[in-house]
């Protein structure tokens, strides 16, 4: 295809015709960082501060690394894949085309003393580092926030806990939220202990700074000051390729990251079903919920994020295996390791959409309140045998039960049942009549216990703020 011809739907991968459409901001972020130009990019600028490198140590003539800078600037990813096509080699191909734009006088110098992955891992460890930052990491606090706005204002709304799909014993939303703001907070602060494990090399073709020691005298200096005209840390020891460690513990952040979005997700797709309808995804004037039953209102933008983790978290096995390089390295990662780019996309794809559903999700609070009071007359078993049991009878997890299941099968309400249960068991009844007004209160209101719900919803998101106060993210440019 012709440069400037693109067309999304000549495409093959879902990310450039189905998303590309949908939210093109989104996918102009992505290009910018995460495209095959944009890993060129990368690479070309790692060979720019070799030759910088090279020249600060009296290798490389004066100006050569301001010249090859500038060069690198220019060579095309077009040129850079037709000289490939002749060479059948990526790095050589890139080092030809960025020799040919730098001029004959500067082309010894270029890639001089490097091996092809210290051009290709260091460029990882930009890439993946600027991407992060860029755009990544601001969206998720995005989500965060919203989260955070979401279980402060719903702190005080009554829900039923569940357990194992059954109904359990009172919350709160908020509190619900709030674990999501506890899992994702965390989360996030991973991902930036991730970002700061990335590290570069420049250590040649085994590792051992072979070739760089018939260069300069120390090339573990020369190293180092590559790397730092990139922001990056040298890698303590090498191979031929980085230790593939730094690399996993940021595709686990990223992955683990991407669990809390996709719980979230079910968990809001189950409460909007038709049987709970405790939450509802905001929906516009002339949305379609199906193409054959008008009335459905359907939470497809939250089946839509759990759909993309099903086709993220996969990738972190592909991880774990590329952790595998025999010897001094192999090329069994070449292609896998050029997939793993679409982890950022689709963990970015998925928190730009539960940002905007969060922002507007609708909360029926009557709803929920309907559900609870549905089976006050059996949650209310936990408060009975607790309290039971602090006044000293002996069997209260027992008597709770039974008269739970009692009301299951009869009907009726439970404190009814316990008043006739004093009737037949002395110990039972002296130990009930032990219970203090305020203990009596709580059973005849249960809305009341609640526990520290309420208060936990509003600590979790006042400390996650204070934190958040204190990182160094740039805020998300949000557009679409």
């Amino acid at each position: 295809m012709a440069r400037g011809s693109f067309n999304p739907f000549e495409t093959v991968s879902p990310w450039d015709h189905r998303y590309a459409v949908g939210q093109p901001h989104l996918y102009q972020v992505w290009r910018q960082y995460l495209s095959e130009a944009a890993t060129l990019r990368y690479q070309l600028q790692v060979e720019a501060a070799l030759v910088a490198g090279l020249e600060e140590m009296g290798v490389a003539p004066p100006g050569s690394g301001a010249r090859v800078a500038e060069a690198a600037a220019r060579v095309e990813a077009e040129a850079i894949a037709q000289e490939e096509a002749r060479t059948r080699h990526s790095i050589r191909a890139l080092v030809n085309c960025l020799a040919r734009e730098a001029g004959a006088d500067l082309a010894p110098w270029i890639h001089l003393g490097a091996t092809s992955s210290d051009i290709t891992e260091t460029a990882r460890s930009l890439q993946y580092r600027e991407s992060l930052d860029r755009f990544l990491l601001p969206q998720l606090v995005a989500l965060l926030e919203a989260w955070m706005a979401l279980a402060e204002r719903e702190a005080a709304t009554p829900q039923i806990g569940r357990t194992h799909g059954q109904h359990a014993v009172p919350i709160t939303f908020g509190f619900a939220i709030a674990l999501y703001v506890e899992r994702l907070g965390g989360r996030i602060e991973q991902l930036q202990a991730a970002r700061e494990g990335l590290v570069g090399k420049l250590t040649g073709a085994v590792g051992a700074y072979n070739a760089l020691s018939l260069l300069v005298e120390d090339p573990e200096e020369l190293e180092r000051r590559v790397l730092a005209r990139l922001g990056l840390r040298p890698a303590p020891v090498a191979s031929q390729i980085l230790p593939p460690e730094p690399f996993a513990d940021l595709f686990h952040a990223l992955t683990s990251t991407f669990g809390v979005l996709a719980n979230f997700a079910d968990d809001m797709r189950h409460l909007q079903r038709s049987e709970l309808g405790e939450v509802a995804e905001a929906v516009t004037a002339e949305q379609v919920g199906s193409s054959t039953m008008p009335h459905k209102r359907n939470p497809w933008n939250f089946e839509h994020v759990k759909s993309l983790w099903k086709v993220a978290m996969p990738r972190m096995i592909t991880v774990y295996l590329d952790q595998i390089s025999e010897h001094q390295r192999d090329l069994t990662n070449s292609a896998s390791s050029r997939f793993l780019v679409e982890l950022f996309v689709a963990l970015s794809q998925a928190a730009d959409r539960l940002t905007r559903l969060s922002r507007r999700l609708q909360v029926d609070r009557e709803r929920m309140a309907a559900n609870l009071e549905r089976e006050r007359p059996l949650w209310v078993a936990e408060p009975l045998y607790i309290l039971l049991a602090r006044h000293g009878h002996p069997e209260a997890h027992e008597v709770a039960r039974r008269l739970a299941a009692r009301v299951r099968e009869e009907g009726g309400d439970l404190l009814q049942a316990l008043e006739e249960a004093r009737q037949r068991d002395p110990q039972l009844d002296q130990v009930a009549a032990a219970l203090t007004p305020e203990e009596r209160a709580l059973l005849r209101e249960p809305l009341r216990y609640q526990g520290r719900a309420e208060a936990r919803a509003r600590a979790t998101v006042a400390r996650w703020r204070a934190r958040v106060a204190q990182w160094a993210i740039a805020p998300w440019r949000e557009e679409g």
